[in-house]
């Protein structure tokens, strides 16, 4: 496994796309949280004020904007493999195929810790001293704080694992960036804004994903942290095993 592993790193530091993809992360995380402070106490606005702990949590949790690439950036780990021919030469040299996607899920796990943990910091060190400089006082340890930095990191892993499985499933790169993009962005954003279904959002990834790091909306009531934390890690695990198993059994020519 340890041989898998170093394999999968060099494949993904070989290439640029991780790098592109993290520099589009942090441009849409900074971009996002200049705005929620930028914004803050316009007319018309139905952010909590920022000195106030959902305020702050939310400012916070906007890393979590990033979610669509951790997704493509696992999409490609698996559907690269596809793409450019390269699956049968890595099945013939390991020829128990789930130890392969194993040490995917395993590698882009830790690479979406990684993501998330840039997108974090970026986000830490933009808010800070801005909201110092307009004399309001946060503190990275109170006010449930902690919770969201750390739901953030481990959210971005998952939709990293995420990604791979889908990956997996669909093998075709565009069809299934495309897809995983229309859902993230057109249903989800559906669901969670008709009103009449409003109320399932928080079964869907992204409301999981929104009640781990304690996001605070007026409309929308998440489930609680835990319970939150367990579905997204359900998502992950199913997609997962489901990506695991159709590898395994699907010819690959």
């Amino acid at each position: 496994m340890t041989r898998l592993l170093r394999a999968e790193f060099t494949k993904l530091f070989t290439t640029r796309l991780w790098l592109w993809l993290l520099l589009g992360a942090l441009g849409m995380t900074i971009l996002i949280v200049g705005l929620t402070i930028g914004l803050s106490g316009s007319p018309g606005n139905p952010n909590p004020p920022l000195t106030s702990p959902e305020g702050q949590r939310n400012l916070f949790a906007t890393a979590t904007a990033s979610s669509p690439l951790a997704v493509v950036l696992g999409i490609v780990a698996m559907t690269g493999e596809y793409r450019y021919e390269t699956v049968t030469p890595t099945f013939l040299a390991t020829p128990r195929r789930s130890r392969v996607v194993l040490a995917k899920l395993i590698a882009y796990a830790i690479a979406g810790l990684g993501f998330g943990a840039v997108n974090v910091l970026a986000a830490t060190a933009l808010a800070l001293p801005w909201l110092s400089a307009k004399h309001i006082d946060v503190s990275l340890t109170a006010n449930g704080i902690p919770r969201t930095l750390i739901g953030v990191v481990l959210g971005l892993a998952i939709y990293t694992v995420v990604g791979v499985g889908v990956g997996a499933l669909l093998r075709n790169q565009v069809g299934a960036i495309v897809g995983a993009l229309v859902y993230l962005f057109v249903v989800e954003g559906l669901v969670s804004a008709l009103p009449y279904i409003r109320d399932y959002y928080k079964y869907l990834p992204g409301g999981a994903f929104n009640g781990l790091v304690n996001n605070y909306q007026t409309n929308v009531h998440y489930l609680a942290g835990w319970a939150a934390g367990l579905l997204l890690i359900g998502y992950g695990a199913a997609f997962a095993v489901l990506g695991t198993a159709l590898a395994v059994r699907r010819d690959v020519t």
